[in-house]
């Protein structure tokens, strides 16, 4: 069993920052892929950001270029910096790991993410 915690979010203006984390721990943490999904209201979860665990990396289109996904495989966490925060990033972000058999998965409890002035 993997426990996915996040921290990070919070409250910030359009054109602010904010770095989330996620740290996995539990036995067995042979995690292949994390990533950060998020979820607004009304609408349903999308991929935001994926890392591999060689650092293989890939972005939804909406936030390339503004937003960086790193991972620490000897601490088994990931962190997503998010630049040039728009109101429409606003949303629960969701940590999730997928174990190297590809097929098991965990998700975190989430953490709000709200863009406002």
């Amino acid at each position: 069993q993997v426990q996915l915690v996040e921290s990070g979010g919070g409250l910030v203006q359009p054109g602010g920052s904010l770095r989330l984390s996620c740290a996995a721990s539990g036995s067995n943490l042979s995690i292949h892929t994390m990533a950060w999904y998020r979820q607004a209201p009304g609408k349903q979860r999308e991929l935001v950001a994926v890392i591999t665990r060689r650092a293989g990396t890939n972005y939804a289109e909406s936030v390339k270029g503004r937003f960086t996904i790193s991972r620490d495989n000897a601490k088994n966490t990931v962190d997503l910096q998010m630049n040039s925060l728009k109101p429409e990033d606003t949303a629960v972000y969701y940590c999730k790991a997928v174990m190297s058999d590809y097929r098991t998965a965990y998700w975190g409890q989430g953490t709000q993410v709200t863009v406002s002035s």
